[in-house]
């Protein structure tokens, strides 16, 4: 499975039925107010960023994710992040978080989502608990 491909299929998904949320503090009120109407989670960041602010809400975040059942996973480039889900309108400066939302009742599951639920598993049963997920270039 190219798992980039499937997270980018996912988060396009998404974004097309407005379950996508993006940004920290954004994310963390969803996950503070509704935690089980969220179902996957993306930390993105940029190689040569190191803001101890930020990693300190990486690790919060990660630690309720893991309380609260959701799969989560790193991506190590924010602007493709903010390319897939941003709008040209919207001011994308912080996609380091974006959460994806459950269907609404009655809509079909996404199967790239089920994929990456799957891939997180997996992920786990080596003891990799945030798996990293290089999106394509394209």
């Amino acid at each position: 499975m190219n798992t980039g491909k499937t997270l980018k299929e996912a988060l396009q998904n998404a974004q097309a039925d407005g379950r996508v949320t993006v940004g920290v503090y954004e994310c963390a009120k969803i996950m503070n107010e509704d935690p089980d109407s969220v179902s996957f989670c993306v930390l993105a960041t940029d190689a040569f960023e190191c803001d101890i602010a930020l990693q300190i809400h990486f690790t919060l975040i990660q630690a309720f994710c893991f309380d609260n059942d959701i799969s989560i996973v790193r991506v190590n480039d924010m602007q493709r992040i903010s390319k897939i889900v941003g709008d040209k309108s919207e001011h994308m400066e912080d996609a380091h978080c974006v959460l994806i939302s459950n269907p609404t009742e009655g809509s079909w599951e996404d199967p790239a989502l089920e994929k990456l639920h799957l891939f997180c598993e997996e992920s786990r049963s080596f003891n990799e608990w945030v798996p990293e997920i290089t999106l394509p270039e394209r």
